[in-house]
């Protein structure tokens, strides 16, 4: 599903150039739950910018199904859905028109049918036809995890989604991932919460420092680690990268 060969992005800050994301290869296959696990700055949104077209890498090369992210942009950007760390939204468009006008921006025959279909599996349905501004942070939550998936993407990027939200919506969102899992989407979900990597996510990977620590199935790492819980082999992981002793 995902190929990343020897990938790389750095920025010029102030006429020196920073790296964000280090000589990082991997192979992601199709039908993976991967959780992406790391500190803030780590380079994880960082790389989903780059898979997904938001911005280019500085060195490597990155395929989606066997597609170039560069020289085959318009294909591999329509098999691919992201829902942003940010919660961004229009405020003069209802959630109904959002859904319509994110299909034509993505490629697909606006369809009204599928629009009410996902409003209603988000619990927006009687919100449908409010200005999106005055929604709850919840609901403009919700909303963009609908709009990612108007065109039925192969591969689904979740960027912190439940950050910020309550205990509610987050098993919702929860039970909405696993439904897409068991319909065949290929999920990357980025998270701090170190309980929701564990439950959803088939495989873990650790960012540091812009480097891949490791990329392991999340039943074969914790076995490894003598059954110890996901959050103790994380920072003991990141502790070890910074030379620091374990905890």
């Amino acid at each position: 599903m995902i190929l990343l060969d020897d990938v790389s992005k750095s920025y010029a800050v102030r006429g020196e150039r920073k790296v964000i994301v280090e000589g990082l290869s991997a192979r992601i296959s199709d039908g993976t739950r991967l959780g992406l696990l790391g500190r803030n700055g780590a380079g994880k949104s960082t790389l989903i910018h780059c898979i997904t077209g938001l911005a280019k890498q500085s060195e490597g090369s990155i395929e989606v199904l066997g597609f170039d992210t560069l020289h085959d942009f318009r294909t591999t950007r329509r098999l691919v859905g992201l829902v942003p760390q940010e919660i961004t939204y229009d405020p003069f468009f209802t959630p109904l028109e959002s859904l319509m006008i994110q299909m034509g921006l993505m490629g697909v025959e606006p369809n009204r049918v599928r629009a009410e279909n996902l409003l209603k599996t988000f619990a927006l349905d009687e919100k449908r036809d409010a200005y999106t501004r005055t929604l709850s942070g919840g609901m403009k939550r919700r909303l963009l995890v609908a709009q990612a998936l108007v065109h039925e993407p192969r591969l689904l990027f979740l960027d912190e989604p439940t950050a910020g939200v309550d205990v509610e919506l987050r098993r919702e969102l929860w039970q909405e991932v696993e439904g897409l899992r068991a319909a065949g989407t290929t999920i990357v979900l980025t998270t701090h919460y170190i309980e929701e990597a564990e439950r959803l996510a088939d495989r873990i990977g650790i960012l540091h420092k812009g480097q891949l620590l490791l990329l392991e199935s999340r039943d074969s790492l914790m076995e490894r680690h003598d059954g110890r819980s996901l959050e103790d082999i994380y920072l003991e992981l990141i502790r070890k990268a910074d030379g620091r002793p374990a905890p």
